[in-house]
């Protein structure tokens, strides 16, 4: 069984920083695609950034420049750096990762969410 662990939300203030953070755990054989999305309150979830297995990034246009994905294939985990807060960018965190196990093929998997509040 497949787990993701998120962390690293919280409240800051505009122009601040933060840095999450998403470990995934279990009989996992490969990981693909990992991706951070996010949702606002009263909005569609919406994609922020990607990166692959050889570490092509791509990021939504509203956060480049400000923001960074990395991952460590090591501990199966993955980052995003967030620089330049700004009050739009308050919004629940996911991490997505997809992935393949020693029993399935490769799918999608999502952690729990982490609130991200940018305000004075």
């Amino acid at each position: 069984q497949v787990q993701l662990v998120e962390s690293g939300g919280g409240l800051v203030q505009p122009g601040g920083s933060l840095r999450l953070s998403c470990a995934a755990s279990g009989s996992i054989l490969n990981i693909n695609i990992m991706a951070w999305y996010r949702q606002a309150p009263g909005k569609q979830r919406e994609l922020v950034a990607t990166i692959t297995s050889r570490g092509s990034t791509n990021y939504a246009d509203s956060v480049k420049g400000r923001f960074t994905i990395s991952r460590d294939s090591a501990k199966n985990a993955q980052y995003l750096q967030m620089n330049s807060l700004k009050p739009e960018d308050t919004a629940v965190y996911y991490c997505n990762v997809n992935l393949r196990t020693a029993w399935d093929r490769f799918q999608d998997y999502w952690g729990q969410g982490t609130q991200v509040t940018v305000s004075a």
